[in-house]
């Protein structure tokens, strides 16, 4: 039996990360699209709620207002999305297609509804 180049043996020998079970995989990634689905019907209501709410009527003589909008909802409407992208590649990292896969989309859906929550607010 030949032995290691004598460069490797003063290392230890790398652990490898061995993959989930597909089975914790699919469990997981179930878990997450039920609670993405949530988060998506919550933002995508409230959409509607705020934009009908700031809305003017058709009745009413046009009023001026301030349309400042806190960097506190700016980085809540940013941030999802971006924490969206950060768990994909984690699952990913982890070797979890179908949760990355399932994250990958939520993360595409957070950054349409950000750009329909940017548009809203700056109109």
């Amino acid at each position: 039996m030949a032995s290691p180049p004598a460069d490797d043996q003063g290392s230890p020998a790398p652990a490898r990360r061995e993959r989930p079970s597909r089975l914790i995989d699919v469990g997981v990634a179930l878990l997450l699209l039920v609670a993405d689905a949530i988060i998506v019907v919550v933002a995508a209501l409230l959409l509607v709620a705020v934009g009908l709410g700031s809305a003017p009527s058709p009745d009413s003589p046009r009023r001026v207002h301030s349309r400042d909008t806190p960097v506190l909802a700016w980085l809540a409407i940013w941030g999802v999305p971006v924490v969206a992208a950060v768990g994909a590649f984690v699952h990913a990292r982890l070797r979890m297609p179908v949760t990355a896969v399932v994250q990958g989309l939520f993360t595409l859906v957070c950054g349409l509804l950000a750009v329909a929550w940017t548009r809203m607010l700056l109109s």
